[in-house]
């Protein structure tokens, strides 16, 4: 019997693929599974079952026949792989992909969180190859690169019906050495070729600072050391004494599943729903719900939450759970929408598969992939030297009380 190793993730992108070109992604993990499936000579669906694998084989003997260029022609484990990937890709779905050992062993260097690249979130959104965020003080950020920002082109080569695995290869390098993506940015008249150092990326956290009587806490991922550095963050706003409390989750394109759980705990009464997962067809929906918390938050407490297009999956999700039991106003624009749910699945030769099973949706029953959150507060102002951040500044006038 083979032994497949089970890890839960939702990817955004975004992620929301994960990529070296920093889509850690966007992902939520759950707890990892080992489970024993039946032995290959009783599988679900057996080959004799299966129309179109003489075909299959028909193919691959006049490839052999016919071919001229043989030093061209794949290896056969190479020619196999790339049938299975075929085969997940008939599927549809951009977030369910097929990594030979190579890929997968990049992909699982990648949900580490530390790695060399560019420092962006990516997935597919209405079929184009959509930057979710660059993260925080990485090369694509310092580049310009901006959430929402459509990749045309990599090194010259177009992205059209390009595979992650492609994508993967194309944007991985050296550190120190370059990579060139051309963009487009709706609003803008032309396209924009930017030119990105490769680098050592290290996915950053959380920060905290006070403006005024109002405690900021920035958390730029759900990794999983999020939810401690979380009730660090709140001890601290104890401490001071404030009762103003704004949750930054601009550009955090999620992370672990049991991150956002945690912190929505914080805010949420025992027993609450947090979010509910649909897998679909004729199977019981799933809800997963506020643990409770014995953090004592501040009598009169206000919480304002930020978002914008960048803020995908579990920022989504606790951006949602808090709003809509009535804990926290949101300030900003309309969020990324990613809320499928994939599990990756390690298989004996090192290839690893990444499958949906599931989406998410908010307490309330908003599907998180086809919606995103709509804020309470939309800011459509743009960044100018005058109000350089038009939507904090709304937020801080918001929980002041100001109009």
């Amino acid at each position: 019997m083979k032994t497949y190793h089970h890890k839960r993730i939702i990817l955004i992108i975004s992620g929301i693929f994960v990529l070296t070109i920093g889509f850690s992604a966007g992902f939520f993990f759950g707890k990892n599974k080992n489970i024993a499936q039946g032995a290959v000579e009783d599988p679900i669906v057996s080959f004799s079952q299966v129309t179109g694998l003489e075909q299959f084989w028909n193919v691959w003997n006049l490839l052999n026949e016919k071919y001229p260029f043989k030093e061209k022609i794949p290896t056969d484990t190479d020619r196999i792989y790339g049938a299975i990937s075929g085969m997940v890709a008939s599927i549809g779905d951009p977030y369910t992909s097929f990594f030979p050992p190579k890929e997968a062993k990049i992909f699982a260097e990648d949900v580490k969180g530390e790695f060399g690249g560019v420092g962006i979130e990516i997935a597919i959104k209405d079929g184009l190859l959509t930057v979710v965020s660059p993260l925080k003080d990485s090369p694509a950020e310092r580049a310009g690169i901006q959430s929402g920002d459509v990749i045309v082109k990599i090194n010259g080569s177009t992205t059209d019906n390009m595979t992650t695995d492609h994508i993967i290869n194309i944007i991985r390098g050296k550190i120190g050495t370059d990579v060139t993506l051309e963009i487009y940015r709706k609003g803008e008249p032309d396209f924009q070729t930017i030119t990105i150092t490769r680098g050592n990326i290290t996915v950053p956290v959380i920060s905290t600072r006070i403006e005024g009587d109002v405690f900021v806490v920035s958390l730029y991922s759900f990794s999983e050391s999020s939810s401690k550095l979380f009730k660090n963050s709140l001890d601290e706003f104890k401490t001071s004494g404030l009762k103003k409390l704004i949750i930054d989750l601009r550009n955090n394109p999620g992370g672990y599943l049991d991150a956002a759980i945690d912190i929505g705990s914080y805010f949420v009464p025992q027993g609450k729903i947090l979010v509910r997962e649909n897998n679909g067809n004729d199977n019981p929906e799933t809800v997963m719900r506020s643990h409770g918390s014995e953090e004592i938050l501040p009598s009169g407490l206000k919480v304002v939450i930020l978002v914008n297009n960048g803020s995908a999956s579990a920022s989504e999700i606790l951006a949602g759970a808090l709003a809509e039991h009535g804990v926290a106003d949101i300030v900003g624009v309309q969020t990324f929408g990613k809320g499928s749910v994939q599990e990756l699945i390690s298989l004996p030769d090192g290839s690893s598969l990444k499958v949906t099973v599931a989406k998410w949706f908010t307490p309330n029953g908003i599907s998180i992939s086809e919606k995103g959150i709509t804020p309470k507060f939309i800011v459509n102002e743009k960044p100018s030297e005058k109000n350089q951040d038009p939507i904090f500044n709304k937020a801080f006038k918001i929980i002041k009380g100001r109009k």
